[in-house]
């Protein structure tokens, strides 16, 4: 693929009117590595890059630390790594504000996983909800390490209640790559509903999303 040649506007490159969609993950990168190393050959870096983390979405996750282990990686190539990967979360942020009420369960889990399931750190994040389930904000509640991260129940109801919140989604990421619910996240999730339901406040779901998946709490049977 000659990338200079690349118009991802036309509707005929590439594959027959598929557009960027039609792409492979190395050749995304190249195009990517192409505005940011120009005159060059980013075919071997983004290969390279590829084999290193697996997939097109791992490797614009990947901190700038751990990208620059790949040879010939350069500042300009991570820095257009992580305009890509900041671009991606402010368009689906947007995209679901605009399908709100959060009617769909798949909806949440899809936005979750696109802004926490590759962070390398254990994240906590909290959903607000109104009476007629609209998103009030979406609020990063601690980052810790990569197995756990500071869940502090009277600080997420404190919260929503200062947001007048009637309604609340609990999410955080598994670094590992298992989602499988642990013992401590069943038992603050538990400490947190304790808080919420005499207030009259829900709680509607804990998700927990990874790079393999996700899992529900809820539909566990978990709460």
């Amino acid at each position: 693929m000659n990338i200079a040649q690349v118009n991802l506007l036309s509707p005929d490159v590439p594959a027959g009117g598929a557009g960027a969609m039609a792409l492979a993950d190395h050749e995304m990168l190249e195009i990517v590595f192409f505005r940011a190393v120009p005159r060059r050959n980013v075919r071997r870096l983004a290969k390279d890059a590829m084999a290193r983390f697996g997939s097109f979405a791992d490797v614009v996750a990947a901190s700038p630390q751990r990208l620059n282990e790949v040879e010939g990686m350069t500042s300009d190539a991570i820095a257009q790594l992580k305009f890509v990967e900041a671009a991606v979360h402010r368009f689906t942020r947007g995209a679901v504000k605009k399908r709100l009420p959060l009617g769909s369960w798949s909806e949440v889990v899809d936005y979750c996983r696109v802004v926490m399931a590759f962070e390398h750190r254990e994240t906590f994040r909290v959903l607000f909800l109104d009476k007629r389930n609209c998103l009030i904000a979406d609020e990063v509640q601690g980052v810790g390490t990569v197995d756990e991260a500071p869940i502090y129940p009277r600080e997420v109801i404190r919260r929503a209640l200062e947001l007048a919140a009637t309604a609340i989604v609990l999410v955080h990421n598994h670094p590992s790559g298992d989602p499988t619910p642990s013992p401590q996240d069943v038992r603050v999730t538990l400490d947190i509903i304790a808080i919420a339901n005499p207030l009259g406040m829900a709680v509607h779901d804990h998700i927990i999303v990874s790079r393999e998946g996700h899992a529900s709490l809820r539909h566990l049977q978990l709460i």
